[in-house]
């Protein structure tokens, strides 16, 4: 097929186009600028604005990474507002020129912040959507507004809702604890035992987008994503440094003083992240699709370990 991946040259982009060139598949590279290399389409910003669809050859299936994600200057009276822009309006405009060209399918990635943060029990895809900040809110409206455009086109629309991604190349977060636990900093999350993270390794989601292209009951759903393994925080952290070939060094401090303290520097999204609860449930994806993880928790770990010390050597 000929497959437009938007937000090619990202984290999920690099790893999703190199696995659909393996499968030859013709893959279309949607990038911000236009001069991102042999393949690739300039998008320029996402936004209401959708005329570059118009100058390309027409897709079968089009697969929408591209998003606004949250910047750390950012103005938080206008968070709303630019995530608005673009991940809500600069999907849909993408979505509508999509139907009225005749793309048989449309993939979106959204987000698990559609449903909130914080929760014990495990997150499902017919939960009623909670989204807390700007991000995910932006995420819920174009979720809506995708599947009110199914209803009257005949393009398909999936839905995918993934939790943390880790990987080979992963940034943000994940790969500051990659340094930390390298360097032998002390973290204070010894204590960090009774939660439950859900994450899913990037080989596992490129596995599942790549089903959705073409499985007859993706359609008309969202489908939930992870490595079908919950951690805590402290055996996160001690897996991955394992993976890294060293020992956490980790100290107890009580989580309700962490919390304390996140909240009196204005830092308790930071600390529920660390400390918190957020699970998925998957056994839709799993009996529906016949999905199931290529690599265990483990193993995607691995991985992203050993791109990261080969990435610090270079």
């Amino acid at each position: 097929m000929r497959v437009l991946v938007t937000g090619a040259s990202g984290f999920v982009g690099r790893a999703l186009c190199a696995e659909l060139s393996r499968a030859g598949h013709e893959v279309m590279r949607g990038s911000r600028r236009s001069d991102a290399g042999a393949g690739s389409v300039g998008t320029g910003e996402l936004g209401p604005d959708c005329s570059w669809f118009d100058r390309i050859a027409c897709p079968d299936v089009i697969v929408h990474l591209a998003a606004r994600v949250h910047q750390i200057d950012e103005d938080p009276s206008q968070a709303d507002e630019l995530h608005r822009i673009a991940n809500t309006e600069g999907t849909l405009a993408l979505a509508r020129h999509a139907a009225a060209r005749g793309v048989r399918r449309f993939v979106f990635l959204s987000s698990i912040k559609v449903n909130g943060e914080g929760r014990a029990l495990p997150y499902r895809a017919d939960d009623l959507p909670a989204p807390v900040d700007a991000y995910g809110r932006s995420k819920a409206a174009a979720e809506a507004g995708l599947f009110e455009l199914a209803g009257h086109s005949a393009m398909q629309v999936v839905v995918i809702r993934p939790p943390l991604v880790h990987g080979p190349g992963v940034g943000g977060n994940l790969r500051s604890l990659l340094r930390w636990l390298q360097r032998g900093v002390p973290l204070p999350l010894a204590a960090a035992t009774q939660n439950r993270r859900s994450l899913v390794g990037i080989d596992n989601l490129v596995s599942l987008i790549t089903l959705c292209l073409t499985h007859d009951a993706a359609p008309g759903r969202v489908w939930m994503v992870s490595d079908d393994e919950d951690v805590s925080t402290a055996v996160l952290l001690r897996r991955l440094a394992s993976a890294l070939g060293t020992t956490a060094r980790l100290w107890p401090v009580p989580v309700a003083l962490l919390r304390g303290c996140a909240a009196l520097a204005g830092r308790r999204a930071t600390m529920q992240r660390l400390c918190g609860d957020l699970t998925v449930d998957i056994e839709a994806t799993r009996s529906l699709l016949g999905w199931r993880p290529p690599l265990t928790l483990d193993e995607g770990l691995l991985r992203c370990a050993q791109a990261f010390l080969l990435d610090r050597r270079r």
